[in-house]
């Protein structure tokens, strides 16, 4: 398991993830989630990149992220253009990578202050 260390750790830090693992503020988790600065939502529906669809990014948009954190897995895997229109048309900071990145992407821009959410389909 690799981990992310942050020196302001909270309750909505991604500690440590590996594959079929991710440990958010001490919870495990096992399947897709998101993550907000504000709370972890489990068992997001996608569970495979190829499982995205233009719903899964409106449930996204509504949490009104400044920028949006895609982790697509053990490798980097980016969506069709069209199924995620609408985080573009909204202005949304959007980045595809895979989850080991992403992860500490979220880690570095929650750090800073930034309105993120992290959308991690599991390794």
């Amino acid at each position: 398991m690799k981990f992310a260390f942050d020196d302001q750790a909270g309750p909505s830090t991604i500690n440590a993830y590996g594959p079929g693992r991710i440990l958010v503020g001490g919870a495990a988790f096992t399947r897709s989630l998101v993550v907000t600065p504000e709370r972890v939502i489990p068992d997001w529906e996608p569970q495979q990149p190829e499982d995205l669809g233009p719903a899964h990014f409106e449930g996204l948009i509504a949490l009104e992220p400044q920028i949006l954190v895609l982790g697509t897995g053990a490798r980097q895997v980016f969506p069709r253009p069209a199924i995620y229109r609408a985080l573009l048309e909204r202005r949304i900071g959007f980045e595809v990578m895979d989850t080991g990145a992403a992860c500490r992407t979220y880690n570095i821009l929650l750090g800073e202050g930034r309105r993120v959410v992290a959308a991690l389909i599991m390794l």
